[in-house]
Protein backbone atom coordinates (compact mmCIF):
# COMPACT_ATOMS: atom_id res chain seq x y z
CA UNK A 1 0.00 0.00 0.00
CA UNK A 2 1.55 3.33 -1.03
CA UNK A 3 2.00 6.08 1.61
CA UNK A 4 0.95 9.57 0.71
CA UNK A 5 3.09 12.46 2.16
CA UNK A 6 0.94 15.51 2.69
CA UNK A 7 3.81 17.74 4.06
CA UNK A 8 4.87 20.40 1.65
CA UNK A 9 8.43 20.59 0.43
CA UNK A 10 9.09 24.03 1.85
CA UNK A 11 8.24 22.73 5.35
CA UNK A 12 10.68 19.87 5.02
CA UNK A 13 13.44 22.12 3.80
CA UNK A 14 12.77 24.53 6.68
CA UNK A 15 13.08 21.69 9.18
CA UNK A 16 16.35 20.62 7.62
CA UNK A 17 17.70 24.20 7.82
CA UNK A 18 16.77 24.47 11.49
CA UNK A 19 18.56 21.19 12.25
CA UNK A 20 21.59 22.43 10.32
CA UNK A 21 21.51 25.75 12.21
CA UNK A 22 21.32 23.96 15.55
CA UNK A 23 24.26 21.73 14.61
CA UNK A 24 26.32 24.70 13.47
CA UNK A 25 25.42 26.61 16.65
CA UNK A 26 26.46 23.69 18.81
CA UNK A 27 29.72 23.32 16.87
CA UNK A 28 30.44 27.04 17.11
CA UNK A 29 29.64 26.96 20.84
CA UNK A 30 32.03 24.06 21.34
CA UNK A 31 34.74 25.84 19.35
CA UNK A 32 34.17 29.00 21.39
CA UNK A 33 34.46 27.07 24.66
CA UNK A 34 37.65 25.40 23.47
CA UNK A 35 39.07 28.80 22.41
CA UNK A 36 38.17 30.35 25.79
CA UNK A 37 39.81 27.49 27.67
CA UNK A 38 42.91 27.73 25.44
CA UNK A 39 43.02 31.51 25.88
CA UNK A 40 42.78 31.21 29.67
CA UNK A 41 45.47 28.52 29.71
CA UNK A 42 47.75 30.58 27.47
CA UNK A 43 47.20 33.69 29.58
CA UNK A 44 48.09 31.78 32.76
CA UNK A 45 51.19 30.33 31.10
CA UNK A 46 52.26 33.77 29.90
CA UNK A 47 51.79 35.25 33.38
CA UNK A 48 53.86 32.45 34.92
CA UNK A 49 56.56 32.95 32.27
CA UNK A 50 56.59 36.70 32.97
CA UNK A 51 56.92 36.02 36.70
CA UNK A 52 59.76 33.57 36.10
CA UNK A 53 61.42 36.07 33.76
CA UNK A 54 61.21 38.80 36.40
CA UNK A 55 62.62 36.41 38.99
CA UNK A 56 65.42 35.47 36.60
CA UNK A 57 66.22 39.16 36.00
CA UNK A 58 66.51 39.69 39.76
CA UNK A 59 68.74 36.63 40.07
CA UNK A 60 70.81 37.83 37.11
CA UNK A 61 71.31 41.22 38.77
CA UNK A 62 72.36 39.48 41.99
CA UNK A 63 74.71 37.18 40.05
CA UNK A 64 76.30 40.19 38.29
CA UNK A 65 76.79 41.89 41.66
CA UNK A 66 78.35 38.75 43.14
CA UNK A 67 80.53 38.36 40.03
CA UNK A 68 81.81 41.95 40.32
CA UNK A 69 82.57 41.40 44.02
CA UNK A 70 84.34 38.13 43.13
CA UNK A 71 86.47 39.97 40.55
CA UNK A 72 87.41 42.55 43.20
CA UNK A 73 88.30 39.80 45.67
CA UNK A 74 90.37 38.00 43.03
CA UNK A 75 92.25 41.23 42.32
CA UNK A 76 92.93 41.74 46.03
CA UNK A 77 94.01 38.09 46.30
CA UNK A 78 96.48 38.55 43.44
CA UNK A 79 97.89 41.66 45.15
CA UNK A 80 98.25 39.78 48.44
CA UNK A 81 99.94 36.88 46.63
CA UNK A 82 102.40 39.30 45.02
CA UNK A 83 103.15 40.87 48.41
CA UNK A 84 103.52 37.43 50.00
CA UNK A 85 105.93 36.41 47.23
CA UNK A 86 107.93 39.61 47.76
CA UNK A 87 108.06 39.01 51.51
CA UNK A 88 109.14 35.42 50.92
CA UNK A 89 111.93 36.63 48.63
CA UNK A 90 113.30 39.20 51.06
CA UNK A 91 112.90 36.94 54.10
CA UNK A 92 116.33 35.74 55.20
CA UNK A 93 114.76 32.77 57.03
CA UNK A 94 117.32 33.01 59.84
CA UNK A 95 117.23 34.22 63.42
CA UNK A 96 120.32 36.37 63.83
CA UNK A 97 119.95 36.52 67.61
CA UNK A 98 119.99 32.72 67.88
CA UNK A 99 123.01 32.46 65.58
CA UNK A 100 124.97 35.01 67.62
CA UNK A 101 123.93 33.29 70.84
CA UNK A 102 125.19 29.95 69.49
CA UNK A 103 128.50 31.56 68.46
CA UNK A 104 128.96 33.18 71.87
CA UNK A 105 128.25 29.82 73.51
CA UNK A 106 130.79 27.95 71.36
CA UNK A 107 133.60 30.51 71.47
CA UNK A 108 135.98 29.96 74.36
CA UNK A 109 137.38 32.78 76.51
CA UNK A 110 140.79 32.15 74.93
CA UNK A 111 139.42 33.35 71.56
CA UNK A 112 138.50 36.92 70.63
CA UNK A 113 136.65 37.59 67.40
CA UNK A 114 137.36 40.82 65.58
CA UNK A 115 135.00 40.33 62.64
CA UNK A 116 131.82 38.34 62.01
CA UNK A 117 130.03 38.64 58.68
CA UNK A 118 126.91 36.91 57.35
CA UNK A 119 126.98 36.87 53.55
CA UNK A 120 123.98 35.70 51.51
CA UNK A 121 124.84 33.51 48.52
CA UNK A 122 122.64 32.08 45.82
CA UNK A 123 122.62 28.35 45.25
CA UNK A 124 124.63 27.29 42.19
CA UNK A 125 122.90 24.95 39.77
CA UNK A 126 124.68 21.71 38.90
CA UNK A 127 124.71 22.64 35.21
CA UNK A 128 126.21 26.04 36.01
CA UNK A 129 128.85 24.51 38.27
CA UNK A 130 129.75 21.86 35.66
CA UNK A 131 129.96 24.46 32.89
CA UNK A 132 132.10 26.72 35.05
CA UNK A 133 134.38 23.79 35.88
CA UNK A 134 134.78 22.93 32.20
CA UNK A 135 135.53 26.50 31.15
CA UNK A 136 137.80 27.10 34.13
CA UNK A 137 135.80 30.04 35.47
CA UNK A 138 135.39 30.64 39.16
CA UNK A 139 132.10 31.77 40.70
CA UNK A 140 132.58 34.45 43.32
CA UNK A 141 130.11 36.40 45.45
CA UNK A 142 129.97 39.99 44.23
CA UNK A 143 129.46 42.72 46.77
CA UNK A 144 125.84 43.77 46.41
CA UNK A 145 124.88 47.25 45.26
CA UNK A 146 121.85 48.50 47.23
CA UNK A 147 120.79 50.69 44.30
CA UNK A 148 120.56 47.77 41.89
CA UNK A 149 117.78 45.38 42.86
CA UNK A 150 118.78 42.80 40.25
CA UNK A 151 122.04 42.12 42.11
CA UNK A 152 120.36 41.46 45.46
CA UNK A 153 120.45 37.76 46.46
CA UNK A 154 116.72 37.24 46.90
CA UNK A 155 114.78 34.00 47.03
CA UNK A 156 116.40 30.75 48.10
CA UNK A 157 119.81 31.68 49.49
CA UNK A 158 122.26 30.26 51.96
CA UNK A 159 124.34 32.26 54.41
CA UNK A 160 128.11 32.03 54.65
CA UNK A 161 129.57 33.16 57.96
CA UNK A 162 133.05 34.66 57.93
CA UNK A 163 134.70 34.89 61.37
CA UNK A 164 138.16 36.35 62.01
CA UNK A 165 140.01 37.01 65.25
CA UNK A 166 142.84 35.91 67.50
CA UNK A 167 143.33 32.86 69.70
CA UNK A 168 145.78 32.11 72.46
CA UNK A 169 146.99 29.00 70.64
CA UNK A 170 146.44 27.13 67.39
CA UNK A 171 144.80 24.28 69.29
CA UNK A 172 142.07 26.68 70.37
CA UNK A 173 141.30 27.37 66.69
CA UNK A 174 141.08 23.64 65.98
CA UNK A 175 138.81 23.16 68.99
CA UNK A 176 136.54 25.96 67.75
CA UNK A 177 136.29 24.31 64.33
CA UNK A 178 135.30 21.02 65.94
CA UNK A 179 132.63 22.77 68.01
CA UNK A 180 131.23 24.48 64.93
CA UNK A 181 131.08 21.18 63.05
CA UNK A 182 129.30 19.49 65.96
CA UNK A 183 126.79 22.33 66.32
CA UNK A 184 123.44 21.88 64.52
CA UNK A 185 123.60 25.53 63.48
CA UNK A 186 126.68 25.34 61.24
CA UNK A 187 128.21 23.13 58.55
CA UNK A 188 131.09 23.05 56.04
CA UNK A 189 133.60 24.72 58.35
CA UNK A 190 136.76 25.72 56.45
CA UNK A 191 139.85 27.42 57.84
CA UNK A 192 140.95 30.22 55.51
CA UNK A 193 144.27 30.89 57.23
CA UNK A 194 146.01 30.58 60.59
CA UNK A 195 149.29 32.34 61.41
CA UNK A 196 151.31 33.36 64.43
CA UNK A 197 151.40 36.99 65.46
CA UNK A 198 152.39 39.19 68.36
CA UNK A 199 149.98 41.16 70.50
CA UNK A 200 150.66 43.81 73.09
CA UNK A 201 150.01 42.81 76.69
CA UNK A 202 148.77 45.99 78.31
CA UNK A 203 147.05 44.30 81.22
CA UNK A 204 148.40 45.47 84.64
CA UNK A 205 147.17 44.61 88.11
CA UNK A 206 147.06 47.63 90.44
CA UNK A 207 147.49 47.08 94.21
CA UNK A 208 144.26 47.41 96.13
CA UNK A 209 145.69 48.84 99.38
CA UNK A 210 148.69 50.90 100.49
CA UNK A 211 150.05 47.91 102.43
CA UNK A 212 150.10 45.83 99.30
CA UNK A 213 151.68 48.72 97.41
CA UNK A 214 154.46 48.98 100.00
CA UNK A 215 154.86 45.22 100.01
CA UNK A 216 155.22 45.10 96.21
CA UNK A 217 157.43 48.19 96.00
CA UNK A 218 160.73 46.21 96.10
CA UNK A 219 159.51 44.10 93.22
CA UNK A 220 158.39 47.05 91.11
CA UNK A 221 161.84 47.62 89.64
CA UNK A 222 162.22 43.96 88.72
CA UNK A 223 158.80 43.86 87.07
CA UNK A 224 159.54 47.10 85.25
CA UNK A 225 162.76 45.62 83.98
CA UNK A 226 160.98 42.51 82.79
CA UNK A 227 158.23 44.59 81.18
CA UNK A 228 160.50 45.53 78.34
CA UNK A 229 160.96 41.89 77.36
CA UNK A 230 157.46 40.48 78.09
CA UNK A 231 155.43 43.33 76.62
CA UNK A 232 154.36 41.31 73.54
CA UNK A 233 152.71 37.90 73.64
CA UNK A 234 152.43 35.28 70.93
CA UNK A 235 148.88 34.71 69.58
CA UNK A 236 147.35 32.98 66.56
CA UNK A 237 145.46 35.02 64.01
CA UNK A 238 142.86 33.06 62.06
CA UNK A 239 139.98 33.38 59.66
CA UNK A 240 137.39 30.67 58.99
CA UNK A 241 134.19 30.34 57.01
CA UNK A 242 131.15 28.13 57.48
CA UNK A 243 127.55 27.93 56.34
CA UNK A 244 124.34 28.05 58.31
CA UNK A 245 122.78 24.59 58.36
CA UNK A 246 119.22 25.81 57.70
CA UNK A 247 118.82 24.24 54.24
CA UNK A 248 118.88 20.84 52.57
CA UNK A 249 120.28 20.04 49.14
CA UNK A 250 118.02 17.86 47.01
Amino acid sequence: MKEIDFLPEWYKSGQRRQISYRTQSLALGGIFVVMMVWSLTTTHSISEANAELADMEIKQAQAESVSSELDLLRGELREFQKKAASLDEIDSKIDVANVLAELSFLIDKRIVLGKVQMIAERFIDERESSSSAQTGTVVRVVRENPGNKKDLPLGSVRFRILAAGVAADASDVAALMCKLEDSPYFCQVVLSYSRSAEAKNEKAIAPSTEAEAAKTAPQAKDSAAEAGTSKNVQVTEFEMTCYLANYQER
